[in-house]
């Protein structure tokens, strides 16, 4: 896997190479100082993954993300909160607050990995389901996936990945249309990218919901139908 970092700060683009340096033998192809010279860099290199910054100058790192190709990923890296929900909009790997924790961004590198692989597979296809499982087609064979063992359905790019307590496996299918596949009692949209289980719930804030090791972004127009439904209308957190 191959990756640019474009970040505005000369330090935070050294700091983070240092720490992939650490969690990865990633190969930095390239460091960028503006998200226009990066753009041209894309535009001629197959690039797997953009490590990127948000507030920079010309253009910011949301705008740059709107004009990457359909097969790159992103991971977002900057020092403002405020960007995560919109982050996702993105089909965003993961989000990492400056300053970068190595063991945040082991994790996110991982998943970048995981899915850059499950992008490249031969893509499965579901074919048909009943009102307790569905059955996916993949090299030939079909799988019966029970709905009960289904943790959560994250969509990404023109995909989603279906994420089971055994298994990843990825469909070409958009969120809604797997979505009115799932039983309304307890699956539920929380978020742009994102179909949870409700019963796998760890814990949760106003932001985020827990879910074994994920974290799953909680959207502002999800919000309040989730709480409704999840605690029965007793819960309220702003």
């Amino acid at each position: 896997m191959n990756c640019i970092i474009v970040d505005d700060e000369p330090l935070a683009r050294e700091e983070l190479q240092a720490l992939l340096g650490e969690v990865s033998n990633i190969e930095i192809k390239a460091k960028f100082s503006t998200a226009l010279k990066a753009l041209d860099f894309i535009k001629e290199n197959n690039v797997d993954l953009i490590f990127l910054d948000i507030e920079m100058p010309l253009m910011n790192g949301l705008e740059f993300a709107m004009q990457i190709p359909e097969k790159t990923l992103i991971i977002f890296t900057t020092a403002y909160p405020q960007y995560a929900l919109k982050s996702y909009e993105f089909d965003a790997i993961d989000y990492l607050l400056k300053p970068i924790d190595v063991n945040r961004l082991d994790k996110a590198v991982k998943k970048a990995t995981l899915y850059i692989d499950l992008l490249a597979e031969q893509k499965n296809t579901i074919e048909s389901n009943t009102t307790d499982f569905l059955f996916i087609k993949a090299d030939r064979r079909y799988h019966k996936i029970y709905f009960k063992d289904i943790w959560f359905v994250e969509g990404l790019k023109d995909y989603v990945i279906i994420h089971t307590q055994n298994q990843k496996l990825i469909t070409a299918m958009n969120l809604k249309s797997i979505h009115q596949k799932l039983p309304e009692t307890y699956f539920q949209r929380v978020s742009k990218s994102y179909v949870i289980n409700l019963d796998y719930i760890d814990s949760f804030t106003n932001h985020t919901l827990y879910i074994n090791d994920a974290e799953i972004p909680l959207g502002d127009v999800y919000k309040k139908d989730f709480f409704d439904k999840y605690s029965n209308g007793s819960l309220n957190i702003d």
